[in-house]
Formats: C-alpha cells, sequence, structure tokens
C-alpha cells in the first residue's frame, strides 16, 4: 500500500525467476498486459517492476508477473497495489450534558480513508492525551471515547486524533466540551455494554485477532471474558486495558468458536456473545516435480492444498489456461496427458484457490525424441568369462521411444537356445560358457528415429578358480604397534586383480593416515600402522577378478590400558577413613589386574597416591576403604586402573566431601618464644596447619610455670605462632617452663614437649666510657669504648650511631657489634666531612642510654690522578722505573709517598728499582699514597718472561702509550738476534711491531 499525494514516491513490485537461459519479464495490470515501450513512469529493473510518479487512478489494482524463455512460461502470485489516505471533515460540535456518574459515549466521526487508522484523544490541549484505565476506553474499532462513569474531573474539551498507519497523516476532529449538568448526580445503575464484537467474527490462520468490549455503569463495571464451550483460555492470550481488549495472537483452529464478554457491578450484569470463525489461504501439502518422460509415454500429476473454504484447482502450460480435451484429463488437482508429443512440452503450473488465497506450484515437462545412442552405455570392449559360469551383456542405449534390440555373434544373427537367452529388456544371457562361446558380439538396437549398434569381444578363462594363498589371521596387538594383514592370491594370469578391504563392513579410506595398502600384483597386504583402540574389529580383504570375487577375514583384538573408571563415589565417611565404590571401565582387550585410588584436597599440590584397606585391590574388587585421612578435610577421590599392558586414563573425580571432625592430634612444633616488653614472657610457636586442626573451633592452649614450680599457669588464643602473657610479677629475664597444646570443638589435643623460655629483660642501664674516635681515611674512621664490666642487665653489644648533622637524617648509619668487642671501623663515609656519633650498650629489650655525642672528620680524599710520564728499562733482571710527581687539587690529600705494585715496593721517591727474578711475567701499577688512603694506579704494564743480558727500554712504545690500555712485549730469538713484538688494544685495529734489539 503507497500513500496518496506524494508525486516523488515510486513503487517496486519483485519478480524473480531462476531458468536457463535465464528468463524475462513481463507484467500484466487487471489482467491486461502493460505496454513498457510506450509507458514513461513504468520500467523493468531485473525482474522487478518500478512505477514512478504514482497516480492512485492509473496504478492501483491487481499486478502479475510472467517469467519466460524458450522453455516456456510461468505466471507469479498476484500483487495488490492500493493507495492509503485520510480525510476528516471537520465542523464545529455542540457540547455534550452530563450528569456526575452517568455513563457517556464521545464519536470520533467517520473519515474517508484507506489503510489502517489508529485512535486517540485529547483532553483540553496538545499532547495531553487521555489515558485508558477501567473507567475510560478509546475504541480501536469505533474511534470513540467511552467514560463508563463522568466524574468532575472529567470535564473538559476532547478532541480525537486519527492517524494513518501507513502515511503517518494525523487529523482531529473539532473539540467536544463535556460539562456537568446542575440538577443532581446520576444513581448507581447495572453495566450497559456499549462496546462489543459482531456475531460472528472472520478470522485468518496465524492473524492476531483483537476483540474489544466495554461497558457503561455506576459503580465501574469490570470486565471478564470466558469461551462458550468452557474451556480455559490457552496462555498465549492476553488480556489488555483492565480487560476491556482481548488479544489472540497467531490465531489457529482451535481457537475458534464462541466468545463472551460479561460486565458486572454490584447492581447486576450483562453479557454479550459472539462467533470467531477459521479461514486459511491455501497451503501446499503435495506438489508434483519437474518430469523427462518419452514421446507417447503418459503424464500423470497431481497437486493437493489444505485451506478453507477448500481450495479450488486450475492448470497452466505456458501461463495459458489448460483446458480438458481427448489427451488431456483434469480432475480437482490431477492432470493426466495420456500420449505426450513434442508440443506437451513447456512449463506448467498447478493453481489453488479460495477466497482468502490464491498459490502457485511450477514444474517443467520435457518430451524426449531421440534415435538409439550407445554413447553413455556401450558394450565392454574385453569382458571375460571363466569356463563353465553364466555371463550377460547388457543392451541399453538412450532411445525415446524405446528401441527393438537384435543380437550378433560376428555375423551370425543369434536366437534364443538352451544356454543363450535373448531378454526383454535386450540383455544376451549365456550359461554354462565354453571356450567356443569366445568371440566378438555386436548389439543392433532401432526405432522409429533411426539405429545404432555397439560391439564387445568375450574371453573364455579356464576352470582353476582365483585362490587366496595367504589371508590375514585373527591376532592381538598392543597399541601404538603396527602390523602387516596379509593377502596373497594365485590366479589365471589373463584376469585384472584388485584388492580392496573393509573395517567392521565400510571399506577403508585410502586417505586414513593409519592404512597403507603394500604389495605386488598378486598381494594386496594390509599395513596398519600406530594401532589404536578403535582399530580393533574385523578386517576383510576383498579380491576382485574379471570373473569372480573372493575374500578372506580376521578378528584384530587391540589391547590398550584400561578405560577410566566411573561413578566413584563415596560411601561412608570418619574422621580418618572413606568407603569408595566405584564401576569399572573398558579393560581394553586386556583384564584390569588392579585399581589405584589417589586423592586431592585444597592442600596437596596436585594427585596424591593414598592407603587403603585392601593394600592391593584387584581388578574384581570394586569397592576400598581409604585410610590415614586427616579429619575435617574435604576430600575428592578418583581411581585408576591398571592391566598387562599399563595404567588407563583416571575416572573423573568424586564428590567433594569432607571428613567428620576429631581431637586434635598434632601438638605445635618448635615452641620458643623469650625478648618482649617489661613484665612480659613472650612464647613462640609453629602454627599446627591447617588440614591438622581436625575441626572448627581451632585455637591454642599454652601451659608455662616458673622453673622449679610445680603448678601450671594456662592461657588460651586462636591467634597462630606467638602468645604474650602479661604481669608485673614477673621478673626480668626470669626462665619459664612452657609447652603449648590444639584444642577444637571436639576437645583437647597433646602438648608440645617442655622447654624453656625468659621472660623480658630490661634494658641496659650503664653508659659505654672513654668513647674517642679517629680518622683512618676519607671514607673510614674508627670507634673506640669501654666496655660495661659490671652491668646489672645483659649486654648483647654496642650500637654506634653516627652522622653528619642533625638536618639532614637521611645520613644516619647504624653498626652493632657482640659484647667482647670495643672497636670498629666504619667504611663508605664521604671525604673530608664531620660526622656526629654516639654508642650505647644493647640487649633483646632494646638499647641503653647514649654516650655524649663527639664528632670526627674524615680525612680529605686522596689524589685523583695516576703518576704521569712513566718510563722503565730492563737490563737483565734489573728493572728500573721513573715518573713524574702528583700534584694534588686543594680538596685531595697530600702525596706522602708512592707505591709500585709489583712487590709491593713503597718509597717517598719518583723513582724505584727492583730484582725482577728470570723467567716469569709481570704487571707492575704505581699510585700515589696519602692520608686519604691510595691514589689513582697507572694503567697496568705488564712484562712476559725475561732472559738474562736483554736489555729493554721503555721509550720505544712512549709514542703509543698515550692510544693503548695494555702493552704486551713478547721477545724471541731468529737467528740468533733477539726480536721484540708490541701488542696493545687501543681504539684502533691491534697493531704488531717487530724491532731488533741487542
Amino acid at each position: 500500500m503507497a500513500p496518496v499525494g506524494l508525486p516523488e514516491e515510486e513503487a517496486t513490485l519483485t519478480c524473480d525467476a531462476k531458468g536457463l537461459p535465464s528468463p524475462q519479464y513481463r507484467w500484466s495490470l487487471n489482467g491486461t498486459l502493460i505496454d513498457l515501450r510506450a509507458d514513461q513512469r513504468r520500467r523493468l529493473s531485473g525482474g522487478n517492476l518500478v512505477i514512478r510518479s504514482l497516480e492512485r487512478a492509473q496504478d492501483a489494482g491487481i499486478y502479475q508477473c510472467t517469467a519466460f524463455n524458450l522453455v516456456g512460461a510461468i505466471l507469479s502470485r498476484r500483487a495488490s497495489l492500493q493507495f492509503a489516505y485520510l480525510n476528516f471533515k471537520t465542523q464545529t460540535r455542540s457540547a455534550v450534558s452530563v450528569r456526575e456518574g452517568q455513563g457517556v459515549v464521545l464519536l470520533c466521526g467517520t473519515p474517508t480513508y484507506a489503510g489502517d487508522l489508529s485512535f486517540a484523544w485529547v483532553f483540553n490541549e496538545y499532547p495531553y492525551f487521555v489515558q485508558q484505565d477501567n473507567r475510560r476506553f478509546v475504541s480501536q474499532e469505533t474511534g470513540n471515547l467511552y467514560i463508563a462513569k463522568v466524574e468532575p474531573s472529567d470535564v473538559g474539551n476532547y478532541t480525537c486524533v486519527v492517524v494513518n498507519r501507513i502515511t503517518k497523516g494525523k487529523v482531529l476532529s473539532s473539540p467536544t466540551p463535556l460539562v456537568l449538568r446542575t440538577d443532581g448526580a446520576m444513581g448507581e445503575y447495572e453495566p450497559k455494554i456499549e462496546v462489543h464484537f459482531p456475531d460472528m467474527v472472520p478470522a485468518a490462520k496465524g492473524s492476531v485477532v483483537t476483540l474489544e468490549c466495554f461497558a457503561l455503569g455506576n459503580p465501574v463495571p469490570e470486565i471478564t471474558w470466558r469461551r462458550a464451550n468452557g474451556v480455559p483460555f490457552p496462555s498465549k492470550v492476553k488480556m489488555k486495558n483492565s480487560n476491556v481488549v482481548l488479544e489472540i495472537p497467531s490465531f489457529q483452529q482451535e481457537d475458534a468458536g464462541g466468545y463472551e464478554c460479561v460486565a458486572e457491578n454490584k447492581m447486576g450484569k450483562n453479557t454479550v456473545k459472539g462467533r470467531l470463525s477459521f479461514h486459511a489461504k491455501p497451503q501446499w501439502v503435495q506438489t508434483m516435480r519437474d518430469s523427462a518422460l518419452s514421446i507417447e509415454e503418459r503424464l500423470f500429476w497431481e497437486c493437493k492444498a489444505n485451506g478453507k473454504p477448500k481450495p479450488s484447482y486450475s492448470w497452466l502450460r505456458n501461463g495459458e489456461l489448460l483446458a480438458t480435451e481427448d489427451r488431456i484429463q483434469i480432475e480437482n488437482g490431477a492432470l493426466t496427458i495420456a500420449s505426450v508429443n513434442l508440443s506437451d512440452a513447456g512449463m506448467y503450473q498447478c493453481v489453488a484457490e479460495n477466497k482468502h488465497g490464491i498459490i502457485y506450484f511450477s514444474a517443467e515437462l520435457v518430451v524426449l525424441a531421440s534415435p538409439p545412442d550407445f554413447s553413455r552405455s556401450p558394450l565392454r570392449a574385453l569382458l571375460k568369462a571363466k569356463a563353465g559360469s553364466a555371463v550377460s551383456m547388457a543392451c541399453k542405449p538412450q532411445a525415446y521411444p524405446t528401441a527393438i534390440s537384435t543380437w550378433r555373434k560376428g555375423n551370425e544373427v543369434l536366437q534364443s537356445t538352451e544356454r543363450t537367452s535373448l531378454l526383454p529388456d535386450g540383455t544376451l544371457r549365456i550359461i554354462n560358457v565354453t571356450k567356443m562361446d569366445g568371440g566378438n558380439y555386436t548389439c543392433l538396437a532401432r526405432n522409429q528415429f533411426g539405429t545404432a549398434s555397439t560391439t564387445g569381444r568375450l574371453l573364455v578363462t579356464g576352470k582353476d578358480p582365483t585362490r587366496i594363498t595367504q589371508g590375514p589371521v585373527d591376532m592381538e596387538i598392543i597399541v601404538g604397534e603396527s602390523i602387516v594383514l596379509p593377502c596373497q592370491i594365485a590366479c589365471d594370469p589373463a584376469l585384472d586383480v584388485s584388492f580392496s578391504w573393509a573395517f567392521n563392513g565400510q571399506l577403508l579410506s585410502k586417505l586414513d593416515p593409519h592404512y597403507e595398502h603394500v604389495g605386488g600384483s598378486a598381494a594386496g597386504d594390509l599395513m596398519i600402522r600406530n594401532i589404536q583402540l578403535k582399530h580393533a574389529g574385523k578386517y576383510v580383504c576383498v579380491v576382485d577378478t574379471d570373473v569372480e570375487s573372493l575374500s578372506a577375514a580376521a578378528i584384530l583384538i587391540v589391547k590398550g590400558p584400561p578405560g577410566a573408571p566411573d561413578g566413584v563415589t563415596v560411601e561412608e565417611i570418619t574422621d580418618s577413613t572413606a568407603q569408595l565404590s566405584w564401576r569399572p571401565g573398558q579393560d581394553n582387550g586386556s583384564p584390569i589386574i588392579s585399581y589405584i585410588v589417589q586423592t586431592k584436597t585444597a592442600f596437596t599440590v596436585g594427585w596424591q597416591a593414598v592407603n587403603t584397606v585392601p593394600e592391593v585391590i584387584d581388578g574384581n574388587t570394586l569397592t576400598a576403604t581409604v585410610v590415614d585421612l586427616n579429619a575435617w578435610v574435604e576430600y575428592e577421590f578418583r581411581v585408576l586402573a591398571r592391566n598387562s599392558v599399563g595404567v588407563g586414563e583416571p575416572s573423573p573425580a568424586s564428590l567433594k566431601t569432607r571428613t567428620e571432625d576429631a581431637v586434635p592430634d598434632t601438638a605445635p612444633a618448635n615452641v620458643g618464644g623469650g625478648g618482649g616488653s617489661k613484665s612480659e614472657l613472650v612464647i613462640t610457636w609453629e602454627p599446627v596447619p591447617e588440614e591438622l586442626q581436625n575441626g572448627d573451633g581451632f585455637g591454642y592452649i599454652i601451659a608455662m610455670r616458673p622453673l622449679g614450680e610445680l603448678t601450671w599457669t594456662h592461657a588460651v588464643t586462636s591467634a597462630p605462632g606467638r602468645y604474650v602473657y602479661r604481669n608485673e610479677s614477673i621478673p626480668p629475664f626470669s626462665p619459664f617452663n612452657i609447652k603449648v597444646g590444639a584444642y577444637n570443638v571436639k576437645g583437647q589435643g597433646p602438648f608440645s614437649p617442655v622447654t624453656t623460655v625468659f621472660s623480658a629483660e630490661e634494658e641496659p642501664s650503664g653508659v659505654p666510657g672513654g668513647v674517642w674516635a679517629q680518622s683512618i681515611s676519607a671514607s673510614e674512621f674508627e670507634v673506640s669504648w669501654q666496655t660495661l664490666s659490671d652491668s646489672p642487665e645483659r649486654v648483647l653489644g654496642y650500637e654506634v650511631v653516627y652522622w653528619e648533622d642533625d638536618t639532614k637524617p637521611e645520613t644516619m648509619g647504624k653498626v652493632r657489634v657482640p659484647a667482647n668487642q670495643y672497636t670498629v671501623n666504619i667504611s663508605g663515609l664521604k671525604g673530608y666531612t664531620q660526622y656526629f656519633l654516639t654508642v650505647s650498650a644493647f640487649n633483646t629489650a632494646g638499647t641503653g642510654p647514649r654516650t655524649p655525642t663527639i664528632n670526627v672528620t674524615t680525612k680529605k680524599s686522596p689524589p685523583g690522578q695516576p703518576p704521569l710520564n712513566v718510563e722503565w728499562n730492563l737490563i737483565g733482571s734489573k728493572l728500573t722505573v721513573h715518573w713524574d710527581p702528583v700534584v694534588t687539587m686543594e680538596m685531595e690529600s697530600e702525596v706522602t709517598g708512592y707505591q709500585v705494585k709489583i712487590n709491593t715496593v713503597t718509597t717517598n721517591l719518583t723513582s724505584v728499582e727492583i730484582v725482577l727474578p728470570a723467567d716469569d711475567d709481570y704487571t707492575i701499577q704505581i699510585c700515589a699514597l696519602s692520608d686519604g688512603g691510595e691514589g689513582i694506579p697507572t694503567e697496568p704494564i705488564n712484562i712476559h718472561k725475561l732472559s738474562n743480558g736483554l736489555v729493554i727500554q721503555s721509550t720505544i712504545i712512549d709514542w703509543f702509550y698515550h692510544y693503548s690500555l695494555n702493552v704486551w712485549i713478547d721477545l724471541h730469538e731468529y737467528a740468533g738476534i733477539f726480536h721484540m713484538t708490541f701488542e696493545y688494544n687501543s681504539l684502533y685495529k691491534p697493531a704488531w711491531f717487530t724491532n731488533s734489539v741487542w
């Protein structure tokens, strides 16, 4: 449906058909062919008809598409093109005067329209719409507004709003004033039904049926619905708008019948009745198929359709109505053509129609007429038969109508004899064939359109049968192994032989990687690689020759580890045992020898083996008791089976089951303690793991007594691992006997062994004397003090605290030493920096009072430059080394000497002579010495093994000394001359220099 008055609108009617060659299309309007060549507004797009600038007068009507090609033509279903519009004549409306409590109906009026409408009412001004409830109702059938009982708040102006659902157009009526009369309120009265459905309502299958029922009355009536036959409404039926609207979605045959609406209030009730009648457009239940018939054959097609009322049938050929004549009979939905001819070929349609709809079904009739043709079914060029057997040769040419066949052997026309039969379908059959039957055979076929022939040769072989000399035998094999099933034969060499294998009645696929056919021309052996359990079964070797077929079979049993047991169930459980049962899995070809039970808890890593009764569970036992379980722990169990091949997959886990609770049976371990604050006895222990607590309400019992006493004091705590007993009467550092036990809701468990723990001690009260500090270097100073020899408190050691100044807390450091030590060196310090420090004694209770603060300043930093211009020479074993003095910076310590790091030689000079033993390698480094420590050393000078009498001067390498990090000297003698090789590493590539020396 298209809207009226929109010239730019266009409509598209779709039509799509399949065929070869591709179909063409034409359209008709109200039964008249549309001439698209002369029509400027209509055009084809594929098979679709596109209409632009729609005009109601010219374009409204019934359209039908015809698709056609060289084969024939078919019609589409019909399509209706309608135009939606909405017109409403508005005129001033008089006021409606009613009493309070009276019912009223406000009429919307009757617009002229096409298309579905919807109605609403505006109260006073837009967009305040009347809200529907049990007192007010807007009928979508009449458009009227019904008010069951008028109240003062209803006074005002009412405007009916009508919307066309297709065009979305909207029109409004003139306002209708509603006023209250002043002559008193309306009394109570029984319901009066103003909105009701007709006596007979037709309803289409699958549609949504809506029935309306509304009554005026005082008090406001209640609406109820029921079926006349008393059957309850199905769940799909919906009641809307305070039961005023009954909606039945997807209407079906069983929904038809009588319906009643009852309106009731305390003054009485009223009822309306009506019936819903069921109707349905046709639907196919039987159709025909495309047919290809030989000329002069009989055609019978039948189609059937459901529908209400019952549909009528007609037949179309190439879009034209088919009528009954001599050869053509039409009865209901059946079409019979007694003897088809070429003119009957084409497209046929069965049409089923009732007043609610029409449907089409299409099929093609092909009429065949041709001479005989053997191109698809020639005789075999060579047919082999064993002497004494029977042989058949089929003569089946393609021919329309069927051809008449004759047979010849050579030039001799064959007739039926005792051994030779000419069958009605053209087949030649010879029984008990002999060598004399061999030769060329020809079948000649003829019909009214022509003749054709085909020739083949019959070769008769000897009587000796083909034999399987070695076939497969029953076997047992383990999963993962490979085997070969033999299939070898002896046969006439003239025969063609083929081998195939079947497994459990199905031919084996050559694509399966487990199978491979092996062997020569006289063998069809089957190799099975990496055998799995699925390969167990019956294997059949099938041998086919030109004249016979034979086979041999064997059963292959595959053994593997057992399948997983199933149904593991905890039958009974105590605090330490669990009774299990299970069902066996597949034994996979080898009897189950035994079962293994495993368990898992939240406290274990993976599955663990458990102890059972019996200790060894044999393969015939399907129950066991798991022992040595922990109380009050949630367990899962699983079972594995073992056979001669191995252990199989585990069963699914059982449901989680908790053991019963019990008194703790594990005492806390590693009981100890000590330390704490004054008047405290600190007791520690290793907590009992959760899986050993045996129940809820777990805690610890601490028993304590002073050493030497008999009476125990007990305390209880749930805190794990530590308990502090406080009592002002506890002497410091006093020994106590301690033991710790465990308990839960079931009772008290065992105590740990008794151990001795000392109460908290007091901090040392004495102050170390004679504190003194001196700087050792730029990064280290030494601190010393006098130890406390007569302290009433225990002294475990001494603590030195040092810092740069009070404004830099991050520079604070701390060092502790044992009680027998009275001096300590503190390193890692800044050079030439003043540090402050104090010393105190400490024990487990803390540190005692600190000494008065003293200070010490570290020495300046050592020289930051190495000695420069190092020169050396070697005469025999005497090494002489010279260097320039090191000049220090202002913030560096003065040089006090030098150290030559070869034999750790120290000197105040800038040279040194050293006697070196021969035949050894040496590395020389020189650094300046100062109060602040050692300065930066020179780069190493490496000297290889020397020979007596050899003189080496360092000047030969002075020029590249500045470029190298390491200098290596290699001396060797060649032809009585010593050669020296320098190797150095630098930013450049390694260079090698060789100089002759004396």
